[in-house]
């Protein structure tokens, strides 16, 4: 055989194996059958957000599955109302409740309600260059449609998010453009308890890069997550001294020493922090229009606060990198704004 043949027949070889990678993944959610339309009686379909009715004779695919949930899950947001008489139809499944279109709750693709398992949870809904969080209530079925328990309206797709109108001014929509947005969402970690603040004792609460100290009787939430690690992690950064006498109190718990102010090194909030795996590892961090890298050498520590081992400040949030300032002078931050800036961050 010559050398032409053997260079085709490994062409093909390669072609062939990248068609079935497609195909496997295309595979991953696919139609499991799908339900012949038929027309509405009179008055039985309400089409009150721009729903769509069945047609009669039209096919229409239905879903048992989602695709998979990440940190930044790709999807379509759709608007609902969820009010007695509105477009939604019945009560919600996950509390048989009607709820008023000016609370942000959604209902989710049958894949992702997951047999009720994100019932009444919040998540987090990122769009139009905003985010807000909502809580499931109900599920956007998508395994059945066109018969009066779904309000003769079609099966809903595998990657909706059906949304109230007070998530789409969360988002900040014009009203004009509602019904249909490419948004990402991830589950949201909520608060596991709360810690109450007490007065620090003269002199006990470093006030340095405009720190926090705790306020008698104020109450603080506390976490034991933080949100999905994806590609490109949406964060808060924050400003710390890792130096001996800043606002960082003690050493670093990933070394036990201290670390130069000059030296771009980060906190990061316990559920990233993760019991230390990320301990001495660079992540990247993008911010202003730059990006930078920073080691990890500490927990910002979400889940106690105000009290001696914690400087007498609030816990930190679930979704902080807390940045020497040799990290906001690489990402080119003025330092009249240094102290709280929208970044993303990834592993390195």
């Amino acid at each position: 055989m010559n050398n032409f043949s053997l260079m085709f027949l490994s062409s093909l070889l390669l072609l062939l194996l990248a068609m079935s990678c497609v195909e496997v993944q295309a595979q991953s959610c696919r139609p499991s059958g799908r339900v012949r339309g038929k027309n509405p009686p009179p008055g039985q379909c309400n089409t009150g957000d721009d729903s769509e009715c069945c047609k009669d004779g039209q096919m229409y695919p239905i879903y048992r599955c989602s695709p998979p949930v990440s940190g930044h899950t790709s999807a379509h947001l759709t608007l609902n109302s969820f009010e007695k008489g509105g477009d939604g139809g019945g009560p919600s499944e996950c509390d048989n409740q009607y709820h008023s279109d000016d609370t942000p709750v959604v209902a989710l693709s049958t894949g992702w309600f997951n047999n009720m398992s994100r019932c009444l949870k919040k998540i987090t809904i990122y769009g139009n260059g905003r985010s807000t969080q909502a809580t499931v209530v109900d599920e956007c079925d998508s395994t059945m449609g066109c018969d009066d328990d779904h309000d003769y309206q079609p099966p809903c797709d595998n990657d909706i998010v059906d949304a109230s109108r007070a998530v789409w001014e969360a988002l900040g929509v014009p009203k004009d453009n509602w019904g249909w947005l490419d948004i990402t969402w991830s589950d949201s970690c909520g608060p596991s308890g709360r810690v109450r603040g007490t007065n620090p004792p003269p002199g006990q609460c470093n006030t340095g890069d405009d720190s926090e100290c705790c306020k008698d009787g104020q109450v603080y939430p506390i976490y034991w997550c933080s949100p999905p690690v994806s590609g490109h992690t949406s964060a808060h950064l924050t400003l710390n001294g890792f130096e001996e006498g800043g606002d960082g109190g003690g050493r670093s718990e990933c070394d036990n020493q201290y670390h130069s102010d000059d030296t771009p090194v980060v906190a990061l909030s316990i559920g990233w922090f993760d019991n230390m795996s990320r301990c001495l590892k660079k992540i990247t961090i993008y911010g202003n229009g730059r990006s930078t890298q920073a080691m990890v050498v500490d927990e910002c520590d979400s889940t106690m606060g105000c009290d001696g081992d914690h400087d007498y400040q609030p816990r930190c949030d679930n979704d902080i990198v807390d940045a020497s300032r040799a990290v906001w002078e690489a990402l080119g931050v003025p330092k009249d704004n240094w102290g709280w800036l929208d970044i993303t961050w990834s592993d390195a």
